[in-house]
């Protein structure tokens, strides 16, 4: 697939043939022979004026400069990868991925679009899909609108294969398996989650990769994005994650939730090349491996 060359705020393309035109009808469907195109985004860039024509060249705007709509904090991440259109970014225990309220700092949004500023780049803060507080792991950006419109279709398809790892309480009886129960708002507990009826559907799948005497290592795939997904599921299924208190886990030997984004799968969204990137286990869950084994 032709993906161009990035020139400043335009992305430059040879033309498909010699009687193309941006804006006549039929146009974007040209372009979409060899470019992932969403539709509604490139017919406002075509009236807008940036899809143009040069000699034997289509220029496309699709990185115009952008603010940040967090404020920018010098904080320490890990950039797992980086393109001129994904950004994945090890996020650390303690630190939310996104504001809860106007003016909180100390996120990973922050620390991101101080990342941005410092390497030069004018992106906006678009974050593909979230982790808690507590855990830790790949978290995945679009830098430009473009890729952003892509990858969330991508994640609304379950065309994200996001892989976890948690220490789970308890011996498991089935060394693999699947949890299809729904999940709701807990009544009773603000911020809370519990497995409902009433609830929207959730799907984790599970399997354990050593069994200790008290404790479990276990990787977990989801096929759907619920608040609270693995650590609503787990608890249900009797093995609440180590350290997770809100969902009955002991915080004796551990003070987050023992879980971890491990690996995130995807297809690029403008070449479609598959994207594995792993993220480390962090110092603190890898030394509560060592104390449970």
């Amino acid at each position: 697939m032709m993906v161009g060359k990035r020139s400043g705020e335009w992305l430059e393309l040879p033309l498909p043939n010699a009687s193309w035109k941006p804006l006549k009808p039929g146009a974007i469907e040209e372009l979409a022979a060899f470019l992932p195109v969403p539709r509604k985004f490139f017919l406002r860039l075509a009236s807008q004026g940036l899809i143009r024509v040069q000699e034997e060249m289509v220029r496309i705007r699709l990185f115009p400069s952008e603010e940040p709509s967090s404020k920018p904090e010098r904080l320490a991440i890990e950039i797992l990868y980086e393109d001129d259109y994904c950004l994945v970014v090890n996020k650390p225990a303690g630190m939310s991925v996104h504001p809860a309220e106007a003016g909180q700092g100390g996120t990973l949004a922050s620390a991101v679009a101080y990342y941005y500023a410092s390497t030069g780049q004018a992106c906006a803060i678009r974050h593909i899909h979230r982790l808690d507080q507590d855990t830790t792991g790949a978290v995945l950006y679009a830098k430009n609108e473009w890729a952003h419109v892509l990858l969330d279709e991508a994640m609304r398809d379950k065309r994200i294969d996001r892989r976890y790892v948690a220490v789970a309480e308890g011996v498991f009886r089935s060394k693999q398996g699947t949890i299809d129960e729904a999940i709701g708002k807990d009544r009773h507990q603000s911020g809370k989650r519990r497995v409902t009826p009433s609830g929207d559907q959730a799907v984790t799948h599970y399997k354990v990769l050593q069994q200790m005497k008290k404790a479990a290592l276990v990787e977990l795939e989801l096929d759907t994005g619920r608040t609270h997904q693995i650590r609503v599921h787990l608890s249900h299924l009797g093995h609440p994650l180590m350290g997770d208190s809100l969902y009955g886990g002991s915080s004796r030997l551990f003070h987050r939730q023992a879980l971890h984004g491990e690996r995130l799968l995807f297809d690029h969204p403008i070449t479609q090349k598959q994207i594995e990137v792993h993220a480390p286990l962090p110092q603190d869950l890898q030394q509560l491996i060592k104390e449970v084994t």
